[in-house]
């Protein structure tokens, strides 16, 4: 069951004051870093809520699911897909994201420019790297990133944006922010050998928005906190 929207506006409120006081202890502006209500497996409403409270945009794991919730959102908002993009998904996630943040492979690369090329669009889109070495998560290999940007930088029709990573499950703290300064260290190196700017670094969840927004986080990726766990 959805919680309430008055609840909801409370949580983004303490999860808008997490992002602030890690931001300052980092000696960071708080608007620097944006929040991405994610509404996998949750209604329509969760979106709709966040639409509500002013949030520009919202991330969704799985290309169906979204395709039948804008449906039924009446409000204009960006849509993420921050979810894992299997080949025969990629003309209908073309066509309803308005970034796809879980760019792996050289081939998924391929897939995306074509279709956005044939819908007329320029598609902004993350590379997606797994910077935990986490053998359990989606994202291409850090050694294999210069390759995989200098690719993405050749597609006509595709705009790079940036980094995403996503921490392997730990009861240490320190796994995720080492997995964060990692990618944030590769953004730098990437930066400066291909002259790209890469401004979003997406990372943080949950359980470790503080490490995220330490080490540089632009853009947090938040369900559980916001909503409460899917029954």
């Amino acid at each position: 069951m959805l919680i309430e929207y008055e609840n909801f506006c409370l949580r983004v409120d303490k999860v808008m004051a997490r992002i602030a006081a890690a931001a300052s202890a980092a000696g960071r502006a708080p608007d620097d870093v944006k929040l991405l209500p994610v509404t996998k497996t949750h209604p329509a409403e969760a979106v709709i809520f966040a639409a509500r409270y002013g949030l520009p945009a919202v991330g969704e794991n799985r290309v169906q699911e979204a395709v039948e919730k804008q449906t039924q959102v009446p409000m204009t908002l960006r849509w993420e897909l921050v979810g894992h993009l299997q080949s025969n998904k990629v003309r209908l996630a073309v066509a309803h994201f308005d970034r796809i943040q879980s760019v792996d492979s050289e081939k998924l690369l391929s897939l995306l420019d074509r279709a956005a090329g044939e819908l007329g669009k320029k598609l902004p889109v993350l590379l997606q790297i797994n910077a935990g070495n986490d053998p359990a998560k989606f994202g291409a290999d850090p050694a294999d990133a210069p390759h995989l940007l200098e690719a993405a930088l050749a597609k006509p029709h595709l705009q790079v944006d940036g980094l995403m990573t996503i921490a392997p499950l730990s009861n240490d703290p320190q796994v995720a922010r080492r997995t964060f300064a990692n990618l944030r260290l590769l953004r730098a190196g990437l930066a400066a050998r291909f002259g790209a700017p890469l401004p979003e670094l997406s990372m943080g969840m949950t359980s470790d928005i503080e490490a995220a927004v330490a080490e540089g986080s632009t853009l947090v990726r938040v369900g559980t906190a916001l909503y409460g766990v899917r029954e």
